[in-house]
């Protein structure tokens, strides 16, 4: 069988593994859009509020999708000897990885395109005005998150711990880079770490395409910011990967 098959019977497995996590499914696909159905809900009045919301929910769902779903299941998998015993296997390891990758980005780009379409049809925010952007950053997201997230599941000494280790970056980082207000209303100090950290300047450019209409070329930064973290993380990704 060709690695392209293998890849893809490892895709499909993948996602019947998700869905048959419940409590996987839940916090890592199903907890933005609630988030999302709330804050909405309590600022459904408040178009400027909403025009934060949405593209902070959707850089949120990005993260979630990748960086806490790969750190959770890569020390999951190693723990377990899955990783080592797939390594003892003819698999090639890009297949195997595919698979696991591809299921995280489709996770991620249904979230974001569940939450642009509730915000049009339930709170009646526009439709994006730059797609073209819109798919640039969520790409870059999803590479940047995805790279930070696996580097990150060397960290984590084991799966008990994983929880504690992920929320301490996922729930912080959340909170200070414009996810459900805007960043600028941060006091100084806060919001110059929001600056060197990615996922404000994921926000930001799927705002711009959202909500404003700033296409790339107005966002040079934000995809300077993020494509170096998604270099860092890819390094340390690869450099770092251990199958026990």
């Amino acid at each position: 069988m060709s690695s392209a098959a293998l890849l893809w019977r490892q895709f499909r497995f993948e996602r019947r593994m998700f869905w048959r996590n419940p409590s996987a499914a839940f916090f890592n696909f199903m907890l933005p859009l609630i988030f999302l159905l709330l804050f909405a809900s309590v600022f459904a009045d408040d178009e400027d509020q909403l025009n934060v919301l949405i593209p902070g929910i959707a850089g949120m769902s990005v993260l979630a999708t990748t960086f806490s779903a790969l750190a959770f299941n890569l020390t999951f998998l190693r723990e377990q000897g899955i990783l080592k015993r797939v390594f003892g296997t003819p698999m090639p390891a890009g297949s195997y990885f595919g698979g696991l990758l591809g299921s995280a980005v489709l996770n991620a780009v249904v979230q974001v395109v569940l939450v642009v379409l509730i915000g049009h049809l339930l709170y009646g925010v526009d439709l994006p005005r730059d797609v073209l952007a819109l798919a640039v950053f969520t790409a870059l997201g999803v590479l940047a998150f995805g790279a930070l997230g696996i580097a990150f599941s060397h960290m984590i000494p084991n799966f008990d711990s994983a929880p504690a280790y992920v929320n301490a970056v996922f729930l912080p980082l959340i909170f200070i880079s414009g996810v459900f207000y805007s960043a600028d209303s941060l006091p100084p100090v806060l919001e110059a770490v929001a600056q060197v950290l990615p996922l404000k300047h994921v926000i930001d450019g799927l705002t711009g395409a959202i909500v404003t209409g700033e296409g790339l070329a107005q966002n040079l930064t934000a995809l300077a910011v993020v494509a170096a973290w998604a270099g860092a993380g890819t390094f340390l990704a690869v450099t770092r990967f251990r199958w026990e």
